[in-house]
């Protein structure tokens, strides 16, 4: 099974190299403002000559929005734009122009429904201090060397690795994987390395195969699995905010920049802000380490796995709950565990999003009218069941993998969840909500986007 995959590692990189990286980022940023300053330009010009009624054959010539044609305009203005262009690798414009085209197809896909999700704005000029800098490389020399602990990238050399490439270097040197790319990349401060690989899997089959667990995420408990089984929730961000505060306080205290007069932050500014941005991204990966263990331990494990399609983009409009939401990552547990299941041979059931998980009674099927989010309890009023509610809808989860089974891939003659629940009496006992497959899996390449679908049964 050939699959897209990302290994990133930490660099440790010399003055010197730190400043070729950044000339090539600051390149890529070059080449993305100057591009849509000219696009805008054609925009506009174009607008005003129709207000002016001129015919559409003689308009402005308008500009292609694609990479090729952006980096075909380049090309013809970048002696004069950029005297300097020779000194630093033609991937690092690319890199822009390649950003700029996929935010201006997005932005255009989006005003005509043809894109999902929420709408995407018109791309913006990129700062010169608030953009993180980055770059990437699809051509030239990419390569780990033998004593994996250097890459080498066009343009940029040998540099040196703060950890060892062993697991990329052994694929490669198995001829199993493929490098596509490599990005480098500034963030919380440290230097980092990605590469897109082309991986050649070897077919795996789940612990125990036959094996269902239904995933209830939450806020208590990260997880509540129906074996039982309770996930505490680590709260990384909660165990930061003190540490962050008082660095925000200092960072407060010193002299930042000013866009209105100019004025350029003090040296003190830039190592105080530094150190606030070093405590972030010491957060995001305690958060991103615990869930790549759960959901590695869930998709080896279990060869059925049934998550529930939250509307994470509604819950973080709960002030109250909103950053503690964020902070559990709900929305990466499903997408971790949607490549997941498919490299380890399983597969992830995605419970219709209007399914009453925490309301049905996990033993009679009944379903309550309504469940205050503060009762931790679910007591049936119908079988007297008296459960806590979590571990109640990681049950109602997992049962749902024996209806779709059943039901099979096609539609079945059955009525699926209501969109709201009936407030007189009792729903249906037999329920079957939409439950699907996940859509494609494995790492999609970076100027891609994850392709998720829920498909629903018909009604």
């Amino acid at each position: 099974m050939k699959t897209i995959q990302a290994y990133r590692f930490a660099l440790d990189l010399n003055p010197g190299q730190e400043r070729d990286v950044l000339a090539h980022a600051g390149a890529a940023r070059v080449a993305h403002n100057w591009a849509l300053a000219k696009v805008k330009a054609v925009m506009d010009q174009r607008t005003a000559e129709r207000s002016y009624g001129v015919p559409d054959e003689l308009l402005t010539p308008s500009l292609s929005w694609s990479l090729a044609g952006l980096r075909k305009a380049w090309n013809a203005a970048k002696p004069e734009v950029a005297p300097w262009w020779g000194e630093v690798s033609k991937e690092a414009f690319n890199t822009g122009l390649d950003a700029l085209a996929r935010g201006l197809k997005n932005w255009s896909d989006s005003r005509k429904g043809a894109r999902a999700g929420c709408p995407v704005g018109f791309p913006r000029f990129k700062s010169r201090r608030r953009t993180t800098p980055s770059v990437r490389f699809t051509t030239g020399a990419i390569r780990v060397e033998p004593d994996r602990m250097h890459v080498v990238l066009p343009r940029l050399g040998r540099l040196k690795l703060h950890e060892s490439a062993r697991k990329l270097a052994r694929r490669l040197d198995n001829g199993t994987a493929r490098i596509m790319s490599a990005t480098v990349r500034c963030n919380g401060g440290r230097w980092h390395v990605s590469f897109t690989v082309e991986v050649e899997r070897a077919e795996r089959t789940p612990d125990r195969p036959q094996s269902v667990v239904g995933v209830d995420v939450g806020i208590k408990y990260l997880a509540v699995l129906s074996t039982g089984e309770l996930v505490p929730n680590p709260r990384h961000l909660v165990a930061a905010q003190q540490r962050m505060r008082a660095l925000g306080r200092t960072l407060s205290r010193k002299t930042g920049p000013d866009r209105r007069t100019g004025r350029r932050p003090s040296k003190r500014w830039e190592r105080a802000a530094a150190r606030l941005g070093r405590a972030h991204a010491r957060v995001a990966h305690l958060r991103r380490d615990g869930l790549h263990k759960l959901t590695t331990r869930l998709a080896r494990k279990h060869g059925t796995v049934v998550v529930e399609d939250l509307n994470v983009t509604g819950m973080l409009r709960n002030r109250r709950l909103a950053r503690h939401i964020a902070d559990a990552g709900f929305s990466e547990i499903r997408r971790q565990l949607a490549y997941k299941t498919s490299w380890n041979g399983g597969r992830l059931l995605v419970a219709d999003r209007w399914y009453p998980s925490s309301k049905t009674c996990s033993g009679c099927g009944a379903v309550k009218a309504k469940l205050a989010l503060h009762e931790r309890e679910f007591t049936c009023e119908v079988c007297g069941l008296v459960i806590d509610r979590d571990r109640n809808a990681s049950l109602n989860l997992a049962a749902l993998a024996a209806e779709f089974d059943t039901a099979g891939s096609g539609p079945v003659a059955a009525r699926g969840a209501d969109r709201k629940t009936r407030v007189r009496g009792q729903v249906a006992v037999k329920r079957e909500p939409g439950t699907a497959t996940a859509g494609q899996t494995g790492t999609v390449l970076p100027q891609g986007r994850t392709i998720d679908r829920v498909l629903t049964k018909a009604h």
